[in-house]
């Protein structure tokens, strides 16, 4: 069974990444699930700090969960190879009972996937085909015999070569299949007669390319002196002539009797964008194929749509799809672990354990779920755990503080062995997102959209430590925003740049200006306001941007 993802928001910040990995831990031990930390976007460099202070990797990198082609194709796929005959083709695909069967040449690349109806257009061709046309076959002596089963009384050179022949059977009398052999090129002449030893002589007479002495018979030892004499290949057949004339039609490489170029469908495609092909094509086998090298990486047929396999989410750290995971709308979702408040569009096929707690981080939820079970989590979890904590509460100073967060902030740095303090002050100055990333990355780090009264709106937070960054950063960082808006179509963006040790914000604002006129905070400079006292963005901004764009008119 696939494993069970656990994986915070969009832009993760180092909450989100922790409280998964903690609570991955913590379905691993408490209910033996095959549970996986997962994130959708670039760690911070204060989450790569906790890290390695915790000595865990990083969790495993997952930007789309969408069903693919290759989550829905069988990897055990039954091939044939160009060169061997239709013949066995056919048999093999009778044998194992499939209507489809994929032709790749020695590096596994796709060239075809002949269907059983196409196979039997070998045997019975269309009304269409007739005359010197229906006579036609393009194949090898080797593959002749290899059809015919059948002996050989002496085999020509060169007999494993591909070539066109012409069958020619000795259905009539000698001067009649003299006349319908000689309207071909001797070399191309494959002649196929029962006794008739008359008939034997007139074909070494011709120089044909091959004898086929049909019914088990044998031909008489002078002839066939003069026939390895003349390089005439002579086979023996058990069959009846009309028998051996079909199987040396379906003695062709396979290679050689491709029909139309099926539809192909590539491993990592999203499975909702070709479904309405597949539903549309009357192929019975889709293949799937590797999009750099053409490489057959497995099959599927339209019963297998039947049941779409979905990866197996746990969502934490938010509750709608819009901050999700690319796919999670087409993902099972099997929980959800917050703290923030309900919005957005998450819908769910059947129940689901959703846990939201007004608490300041969903590390404070997670902890509190090992409590709750008698659990302890580990050392490095524990201390993954408080940097989450402290680094969503400010190391609780900001207004989302609950008393629940601080009893867990000591809980937690006792198993861990540290001290909340120190480690909370090498924890904000372990990096300047300002200083290390470009101001698109910068902005794009930890932020959320919302829609209230038709207004669209982004709000991005950083914290660091002193603004200094941010005033020569400015200029560039409002560019940003103005090409976020444009980009995303926004109506409304804004930075809000958090000094944690003066518990200080400054916000930069960008897009329609009736917001910016109805903001009521100082104004520092153009673009630029005031916000003292203003640390939280789930707490203190987004409720007051949320209030003042329900007051205006829709954009």
């Amino acid at each position: 069974m696939e494993p069970v993802h656990v994986i915070g928001h969009r832009n993760p910040d180092t909450d989100a990444i922790v409280a998964a990995i903690g609570y991955a831990s913590y379905l691993r031990e408490s209910r033996g699930w095959d549970a996986r930390a997962a994130c959708c976007g670039e760690l911070q460099a204060r989450t790569h700090w906790v890290l390695r202070q915790a000595g865990l990797p990083p969790p495993e990198l997952i930007l789309d969960v969408r069903p693919t082609v290759g989550m829905l194709c069988r990897r055990e796929v039954i091939t044939a190879q160009p060169q061997q005959t239709c013949l066995s083709v056919y048999r093999r695909m009778m044998e194992q009972h499939i209507r489809a069967i994929p032709v790749v040449d020695e590096q596994g690349v796709l060239l075809g996937m002949p269907t059983l109806q196409d196979m039997g257009q070998l045997f019975l061709p269309s009304d269409g085909t007739c005359g010197a046309a229906n006579r036609r076959v393009r194949t090898s002596l080797e593959n002749m015999g290899a059809a015919l089963g059948a002996p050989w009384q002496h085999q020509a050179a060169d007999s494993g070569v591909v070539e066109e022949m012409v069958l020619v059977v000795a259905a009539s009398s000698v001067e009649t299949t003299r006349r319908r052999a000689s309207d071909f090129p001797p070399k191309q002449v494959v002649l196929l007669c029962g006794d008739r030893p008359e008939v034997h002589a007139m074909a070494v007479e011709l120089g044909v390319r091959a004898l086929v002495v049909t019914g088990g018979f044998v031909l008489e030892q002078s002839l066939l002196e003069q026939a390895r004499a003349k390089g005439i290949a002579v086979l023996g057949a058990s069959q009846d002539t009309a028998s051996a004339a079909q199987l040396i039609r379906f003695s062709r490489p396979i290679g050689e009797a491709l029909g139309q170029a099926p539809l192909r469908l590539y491993f990592q495609s999203p499975l909702r964008e070709v479904m309405a092909e597949v539903q549309q094509s009357a192929q019975p086998l889709f293949a799937v194929i590797d999009e750099e090298d053409g490489r057959l990486r497995g099959v599927f047929s339209k019963s297998d749509l039947l049941e779409v396999p979905r990866k197996r989410l746990v969502l934490v750290d938010h509750n709608e799809f819009s901050q999700a995971v690319t796919g999670a709308d087409e993902a099972e979702i099997l929980e959800v672990i917050d703290h923030h408040r309900l919005s957005g569009n998450l819908r769910t096929q059947q129940p689901v354990r959703f846990i939201n707690e007004p608490v300041g981080s969903s590390s404070t939820i997670v902890a509190i779920m090992h409590r709750m079970r008698g659990l302890k989590p580990s050392a490095p979890i524990a201390k993954c755990l408080a940097a989450g904590l402290i680094a969503d509460t400010l190391h609780l100073t900001s207004p989302t503080t609950t008393a629940t967060d601080r009893e867990t902030l000591a809980w937690l740095c006792e198993l861990a062995g540290i001290e909340a303090a120190s480690f909370a002050a090498e924890f904000f100055a372990a990096g300047s997102l300002l200083r290390e990333a470009t101001p698109e990355r910068a902005i794009e780090a930890d932020r959320k959209v919302f829609e209230e009264n038709g207004w669209r709106i982004s709000i991005s937070q950083i914290e660091e430590v002193g603004l200094e960054e941010f005033w020569k950063l400015r200029d560039a960082l409002h560019e940003s925003l103005l090409s976020l808006c444009r980009a995303h179509r926004l109506h409304f963006a804004c930075l809000m740049v958090t000094d944690i040790s003066m518990h200080h914000s400054v916000l930069l604002v960008a897009g329609d200006g009736r917001v910016a006129a109805a903001l009521d905070y100082p104004q520092h400079s153009a673009g630029v306001y005031e916000m003292p006292g203003v640390v939280s963005r789930k707490k203190q901004l987004f409720p007051y941007l949320s209030t003042l764009v329900g007051r205006l008119s829709a954009p």
